[in-house]
């Protein structure tokens, strides 16, 4: 039976899946895997929510959008897990809060503070620290190494607000030891833990491409990297994503 959402049935979907949130960048991946876009699947278009299957140097890979927001990943990951995925990495960008952090720079999310309300809704408000798999946050800092980037490697808080009010929201932040905020990756860790504590084989892992700063100096509007460069460094980041993930 097709999942709500995704449109799918088992085996549709590769193990292996990379999850950004922009519906054009998952077009963008799937240009990447062998044979380019027109040697993929279109597996799924419904809500403008594109996934694609095929291969990544002989590997079977899927990318599927998963939109913007803890609410919207949390749908994707949880109908992904059952059509059989295995591998799931999170492929996009963040503000960057961490002391040294510029923009274009690349994070690779150890753990996630769940600050949003999609993750504190599975918890019932427990306390709970969701942390990627070491495994993949290897491969993915391997993977970059390789290509002469030195990723910024910690804990990145998942937020639901882009446009927070509060001027000392960043700097809290900062002072904890966060690299920097995005919007996804604490659901995404709980629901991968969850479904191995249950017996499964599953991982995942979050690479993002530092888009913005926020500082004493600079708003995200002030410092948010012009389009071109953006992409230049988003392509490098999806590259490196790729090789971590037929690596795992």
């Amino acid at each position: 039976m097709p999942q709500i959402h995704l449109r799918a049935e088992p085996g549709d979907y590769a193990p292996i899946v990379f999850l950004p949130g922009d519906p054009n960048r998952a077009t963008w991946i799937a240009e990447k895997f062998d044979g380019g876009r027109g040697a993929a699947r279109l597996v799924n278009d419904h809500r403008g929510m594109l996934g694609y299957t095929g291969t990544y140097h002989g590997v079977p890979v899927s990318v599927q959008t998963s939109g913007m927001g803890a609410p919207s990943i949390s749908i994707v990951v949880e109908e992904l897990l059952r059509l059989g995925a295995t591998r799931l990495i999170r492929v996009g960008t963040c503000g960057g809060i961490g002391r040294g952090i510029k923009t274009g720079d690349i994070v690779v999310a150890s753990a996630a503070a769940p600050v949003d309300g999609a993750t504190r809704t599975y918890l019932h408000g427990e306390a709970y620290a969701p942390a990627a798999d070491f495994r993949l946050v290897r491969s993915l800092v391997d993977a970059a190494e390789k290509r002469g980037r030195s990723p910024h490697v910690g804990q990145v808080a998942t937020v639901d607000v882009f446009y927070n009010p509060d001027s000392d929201y960043f700097s809290r932040w900062r002072a904890r030891g966060v690299l920097a905020f995005e919007m996804e990756s604490s659901v995404l860790y709980y629901l991968a833990a969850r479904a191995h504590a249950a017996g499964a084989d599953v991982a995942a892992a979050t690479i993002l491409t530092v888009s913005d700063v926020l500082s004493e100096e600079a708003t995200s509007e002030e410092s948010y990297l012009p389009l071109e460069e953006l992409n230049r460094a988003i392509e490098q980041t999806i590259e490196i994503a790729l090789e971590a993930g037929i690596a795992s």
